[in-house]
């Protein structure tokens, strides 16, 4: 399994994060994929990918949580690094409107200059976009249209952590996007179930988004990479497959987007 999305330098790992990345590994996950949010998360992010080569891979990008005031400096030191040295994808970028719409011109801004930054480079992108809490304000649209404004038919990448519907769903495959599908597809009233049965495997990617958003039955816990097992086996279950076909399909999906090798 390649877990596409997981924030293992995050603190709430600092007691326990050699243990919890063993776990996953004897669970048979043999690549980690870790999302960059501002400049306080580069240096863990690149110290786990020297303690595991070739096994945790990091990406590079500005979070729209973290899209401030000072975006301009956060943009600048994603160009240094992006200059120095190669990442997997940039990421994580696109639009939160969850919390607050103070900062959506800046967000907006931000992410069309990582759109650049991915054309210069040639890079995936993996986007977060989350709705305001009333969903008046949809973000999975809006990166949409922003994509399409942008213009670069190569553009490719995975919507982490999708949650929408199915006509957005389909709106992210026919822009030739993945989406990563995490704990959310455990939940009861997630509404994975009644999406992913229309969705081809060859479309989706596996994440957990650790520590965050833990699959049923540790709903509301840490989350953590071993549990990528359990929403592969839930894809199996609501799509009919075999819970192997289903680490396969989105391994290899995985691996064709950023061009690695298993």
């Amino acid at each position: 399994m390649i877990e596409t999305h997981a924030h293992i330098y995050d603190e709430q790992f600092d007691e326990d994060r050699d243990a919890m990345l063993k776990r996953a590994f004897a669970a048979g996950v043999k690549q980690i994929w870790m999302p960059n949010c501002d400049h306080e998360t580069i240096d863990g992010m690149l110290a786990l990918e020297q303690q595991y080569p070739n096994v945790c891979h990091a990406m590079m990008g500005v979070h729209p949580c973290y899209v401030k005031e000072k975006f301009e400096e956060e943009l600048a030191v994603v160009e240094q690094w992006l200059e120095r040295r190669k990442f997997i994808m940039i990421g994580e970028i696109g639009l939160d409107f969850y919390w607050d719409l103070t900062f959506v011109a800046q967000q907006e801004e931000v992410f069309l200059r990582q759109l650049a930054l991915a054309k210069k480079y040639n890079l995936p992108i993996c986007i977060h976009s989350r709705n305001s809490k009333n969903n008046e304000h949809n973000a999975i649209l809006r990166c949409i249209e922003l994509i399409k404004q942008f213009g670069w038919e190569d553009l490719r990448g995975i919507f982490h952590c999708f949650s929408g519907n199915l006509e957005e769903a389909q709106k992210i495959v026919e822009i030739n996007f993945l989406l990563g599908i995490g704990g959310v597809a455990t939940f009861k009233n997630g509404g994975m179930d009644t999406i992913l049965p229309h969705i081809d495997l060859k479309h989706l990617v596996l994440e957990t988004d650790s520590p965050y958003l833990a699959p049923v039955p540790y709903r509301g816990k840490r989350n953590e990479v071993v549990y990528l097992e359990l929403v592969a086996r839930r894809i199996a279950e609501i799509k009919a497959r075999d819970f192997e076909e289903v680490v396969q399909q989105t391994t290899q999906n995985a691996l064709s987007l950023v061009g690695l090798k298993s």
